[in-house]
């Protein structure tokens, strides 16, 4: 696995709630070493990192969006990501829709519909 692939991740849809994907991709990202930020309206703190409120909150722009939420708040972090010029996201299943997909490709952002946990081998 290459840690060093990405100067910085967001993962959209961190939770503090350890049954939930958002937890465990958050917390799993940060254990095998990747770059990673976290992205939740409520903000917050989970696994001791500061959570932040949107993509823009995020002092370096990231490199690649993971989400890992509803399809229509995926639809919303295409918008966000276009604004800030995030040229790549990744949409976990369950958080993709084809919506999310046509806008990001009409915006220019390659989008990658797969599990990024398995997909780079940290699952």
């Amino acid at each position: 696995m290459n840690t060093k692939e990405y100067k910085q991740i967001a993962v959209v849809g961190v939770s503090g709630d350890a049954s939930k994907y958002g937890h465990k991709i958050f917390r799993d990202l940060l254990n095998a070493g990747y770059p990673v930020a976290g992205v939740n309206p409520k903000g917050g703190f989970v696994l001791g990192q500061h959570i932040y409120k949107s993509l823009s909150d995020i002092e370096k722009k990231p490199d690649l969006v993971i989400t890992v939420v509803h399809p229509g708040v995926t639809e919303l972090a295409v918008e966000e990501c276009n604004r800030l010029g995030v040229k790549h996201i990744w949409m976990q299943p369950g958080s993709e829709s084809d919506a999310a997909a046509a806008k990001a490709k009409e915006y220019g952002i390659k989008t990658t519909l797969a599990c990024f946990m398995v997909a780079k081998g940290v699952w």
